[in-house]
């Protein structure tokens, strides 16, 4: 009986999106990929596992940081000292990065092949693997095609970093169809490129996807890691998922409908981090919520957003022991009032409703908004919006979101209008 671990997307020393303005942060929010990837090694040596596959985008991209290399380096010493072998199939990150080219690695490091399929035969083990890497970023070939046959009395593995025929927010590199991998007649498919674990086909082959070793913003939520493959007499026999990563990213829709106050919000948010922290397994965990719902509490809310969104990061802190982290409050709440008649006592806020009730509807209009938008922000800097994503107004739906935000503040502003003119 032997084992193997197969981990992808590593993205060593990529930054923790959202969290960047935290000045004092510990040092897990800082190095998590680091300390994933530390656990990943200790895994190996504590399973003594007979070798490990990466899966592409051991780096993140034209990072030109050395250190990052030289880290690498040195936990991979660690498994040939331990007489673990380490398989690569570069990436589309890898293929960009300064460190892939340049950086000498320990002699248990195979870095297999970019122009070409490459096949290692593992004698003592009964093991054939055969992988190809990027040559360049954008791969755009079914390189599934020119993987050669499987090697008779082995087990075979495929290394490969692909999108297959397409998964939603990756590019579709290297694309291949599911029966590609089937007729190729391997016993297993370390895949890598998705960052969500996905069991795409089990035994006979298994096809997987571990997702990545550690979640780097909150597009990329739950746990992570890699898989821990036993296998016996040419076959596999057992897989189990591994969570290595050191925090976890949360996102919340929250209903604050039943909330009359924002400190009832508080309380609705209180018992979501709770359990979200439960599920969490003692990980600090980085937060973003949605508040939705038509809720009294909602022009409160809107007039002082920045003091509720402290007050949030306030309980996250008290209800986790430091341990929880806010990375950003979407408000999306509407007034109660809100489905009133536009009758002549509400005629600002109807028309305002059925002015963007109408625009939702006009994708001609909204395109031409969404334009003018553009314009401006091509007039400013473009560092202004690095660090934030919501601002992309070339995704329709943060577009849509911002215009929904706009609605819910025009709004806010005309009911408390309406109630100064009832008080004179």
């Amino acid at each position: 009986m032997g084992k193997f671990i197969h981990a992808a997307d590593i993205h060593l020393d990529s930054p923790l999106r959202g969290l960047e303005r935290y000045e004092g942060a510990p040092g897990y929010v800082h190095n998590a990929t680091r300390q994933a990837f530390d656990s990943l090694v200790e895994l190996a040596l504590e399973e003594q596992v007979d070798f490990v596959l990466i899966a592409g985008d051991l780096y993140d991209g034209d990072w030109r940081d050395y250190s990052t290399g030289l880290y690498f380096a040195a936990r991979m010493r660690r498994l040939r000292d331990a007489g673990i072998p380490v398989f690569i199939a570069r990436g589309n990150h890898d293929a960009v990065s300064q460190i892939t080219r340049s950086l000498s690695l320990p002699d248990n490091v195979c870095d297999l092949w970019q122009k070409g399929p490459q096949t290692v035969v593992l004698e003592k083990l009964g093991v054939a693997i055969h992988g190809q890497g990027y040559a360049r970023p954008a791969v755009t070939d079914n390189l599934v095609r020119d993987y050669p046959s499987p090697i008779q009395g082995l087990l075979n593995i495929g290394l490969l970093h692909t999108a297959l025929d397409g998964r939603e927010g990756h590019e579709p590199y290297a694309p291949c169809t599911l029966s590609d991998l089937l007729n190729k007649g391997y016993d297993y498919w370390a895949l890598g490129h998705v960052h969500r674990r996905e069991v795409v086909h089990q035994d006979s082959p298994w096809i997987v996807y571990p997702g990545n070793l550690q979640g780097r913003h909150v597009n990329e939520t739950g746990p992570k890691g890699c898989t821990l493959v036993t296998y016996q007499d040419g076959r596999i026999t057992d897989t189990v998922e591994c969570h290595l990563d050191v925090l976890r990213w949360t996102r919340s829709v929250v209903d604050c409908s039943a909330a009359h106050t924002p400190w009832d919000i508080l309380s609705i948010l209180r018992e979501a981090a709770a359990q979200e922290m439960e599920q969490a397994g003692g990980r600090p965990v980085v937060f973003r919520f949605e508040l939705t719902g038509a809720s009294p509490a909602h022009g409160a809310l809107v007039k002082q957003e920045e003091y509720w969104i402290n007050q949030i990061r306030v309980l996250l802190s008290e209800e986790s022991g430091g341990q929880g982290w806010l990375e950003k409050v979407k408000f999306r709440t509407t007034s109660s009032r809100d489905s009133l008649p536009a009758d002549s006592q509400y005629l600002p806020r109807g028309f305002l409703l059925r002015y963007f009730g109408e625009l939702e509807e006009d994708e001609v209009l909204l395109e031409a908004i969404r334009a003018e938008f553009a314009e401006l922000k091509a007039k400013l800097p473009h560092d202004l919006f690095v660090h934030h994503p919501d601002l992309d107004l070339d995704n329709p739906e943060s577009f849509r979101e911002m215009l929904a935000h706009v609605r819910g503040l025009a709004a806010s502003q005309l009911i408390r209008e309406e109630g100064s003119s009832h008080e004179d």
